[in-house]
């Protein structure tokens, strides 16, 4: 399954860009419709405002983006993403300009 660094933000229940956000891990089915982060199943989901994936048990909506360089990942959030442990390296490098893992360019 491919694997590639990620900002997940939820978005259910929460004002625009004020929900709980990570930078993790996020594994990706063969067709990339189907994500799978922190133990949830997140399929791909159009029409949906301001949020491009949903929880296929709870139905909540999150949004996935590659990170920003620049840290600007939640437009109005806030707080930054919290880095998930196993991805902080990953991260930390690509903040220095490495390009994302599993991407030709970052």
């Amino acid at each position: 399954m491919p694997e590639r660094l990620m900002f997940v933000q939820l978005k259910s229940g929460h004002d625009i860009d004020r929900g709980p956000s990570w930078i993790g891990w996020v594994r990706f089915s063969r067709t990339w419709n189907t994500a799978y982060f922190r133990g949830r199943t997140l399929r791909r989901a159009g029409g949906l405002f301001d949020a491009n994936f949903h929880d296929t048990d709870t139905g909540e909506r999150f949004w996935l983006s590659g990170p920003k360089r620049d840290r600007t990942d939640t437009r109005y959030g806030p707080t930054r993403p919290e880095v998930e442990p196993d991805a902080a390296d990953a991260y930390r490098a690509f903040l220095a300009g490495a390009a994302l893992p599993g991407r030709a360019t970052g």
